[in-house]
């Protein structure tokens, strides 16, 4: 399929609505970390998925995913 949009295209918005969704599965695989909120800006250029956490001493952390589609080679 050729993607004819890329800001923000459906696969890019498709991932960010997954790892949403899998944030309690993520939890699980971190050794010393609890995720405490993840929020997302699905309808961003670039969507974007940031995940606040604590770790085991309760220091806060945060990672933000950057969703973004190579174009096609056509």
């Amino acid at each position: 399929m050729i993607t004819k949009q890329y800001n923000p295209s459906q696969l890019e918005v498709e991932i960010a609505k997954a790892i949403k969704e899998l944030a309690p599965e993520i939890e699980g695989k971190l050794s010393q970390f609890k995720i405490i909120n993840v929020e997302d800006k699905i309808k961003a250029d670039n969507p974007m998925v940031r995940i606040k956490l604590t770790d085991n001493d309760n220091d806060q952390h945060e990672v933000v995913l950057k969703i973004i589609q190579k174009p096609d080679q056509v």
